[in-house]
């Protein structure tokens, strides 16, 4: 019989790397604020939360992050000149983003890692579960991965975690999950957890992908973490005693995602997310996918 959890309504979102990876475009730009065709990565991750029925929205930033409260914000300037010009389309662009959510933002200070950014949404939060999204990773509103993740730690409490099965030689760059199934199809139960194994020591071939639904414990035990791969406080290791201890705050379960999800914390996987996204809208779709299509011919050609 499933049972009934405190219903969560608030959403973190780590957001004070330095996008070393995209540099130099990012030496003043923040990487969340690199447009996915016309809309920077960090709104699709809000409108995410969102659709999922999180509005309340703490967004954990850094140094030189002003952009990313600025385009959460109005624009009464902006919106003036829109507004004379009779643009409504634009106007509504612009308005959209200002109205998605009720926005916090607290800075994380000292980059201490991934664990270190979520402690430091714990005053906004409160003794009460929470979602994390990571901003690198963009799943496909047609694959409502939040909303399942929800649906699943309100039955069985504790933590959900989402995995995603990638190939051995890739689970180097993730967090790798031991696991034992349960009667759910896409469920499985979190035994063990293990911050970027080597191929031979990974427990699986199930990745830890950036999108989390927390119970509070977690938060003290990220307390008393001390700074594990990287240097770094790692949400990992703290998920892992969880796991391994029902007693401090529910088990840990994780959704195994296998839907449609767009990396673009990395370079050439960003640029792909931007083709797929694109040759799918209406509006640009089918002139893009003609001339993407006459590209690829002529450039094969030429080989």
């Amino acid at each position: 019989m499933s049972q009934s959890h405190p219903r969560i309504s608030k959403a973190v979102i780590p957001a004070a790397g330095l996008g070393t990876r995209f540099l130099p475009a990012t030496k003043a730009t923040p990487k969340e604020m690199l447009p996915v065709v016309d809309k920077p990565a960090i709104q699709y991750v809000v409108e995410e939360a969102v659709s999922a029925g999180l509005d309340d929205v703490l967004m954990v930033t850094g140094r030189n992050k002003r952009p990313l409260e600025d385009h959460f914000d109005r624009n009464y300037e902006l919106e003036s000149a829109l507004q004379k010009k009779g643009d409504a389309g634009r106007l509504a662009k612009v308005q959209e983003s200002s109205d998605l959510a009720t926005m916090h933002y607290v800075r994380q200070g000292d980059p201490k890692g991934l664990g270190h950014a979520v402690l430091c949404a714990a005053p906004h939060v409160g003794d009460e579960p929470f979602a994390v999204l990571l901003g690198d990773d963009l799943i496909d509103p047609r694959d409502p991965l939040l909303q399942r993740m929800i649906d699943v730690q309100q039955e069985y409490g504790g933590s959900v975690i989402a995995l995603m099965e990638v190939a051995p030689e890739q689970i180097h760059l993730y967090g790798s999950a031991a696991v034992e199934t349960t009667t759910d199809a896409d469920v499985v139960k979190v035994c063990g957890l293990v911050e970027k194994p080597a191929v031979e020591d990974a427990p699986s071939h199930y990745a830890v992908i950036g999108r989390y639904v927390l119970d509070p414990a977690v938060f003290g035990i990220l307390r008393r973490t001390e700074p594990g791969r990287g240097g770094e406080i790692q949400l990992t290791d703290a998920l892992q005693q969880l796991a391994a201890d029902e007693k401090i705050g529910g088990p840990v379960h994780g959704v195994v995602f296998k839907g449609r999800r767009y990396d673009t914390g990395d370079r050439g996987d960003y640029l792909r997310a931007i083709v797929r996204l694109a040759c799918e809208r209406e509006d640009l779709g089918p002139d893009f996918r003609t001339w993407l299509q006459r590209y690829v011919t002529e450039e094969m050609q030429q080989r």
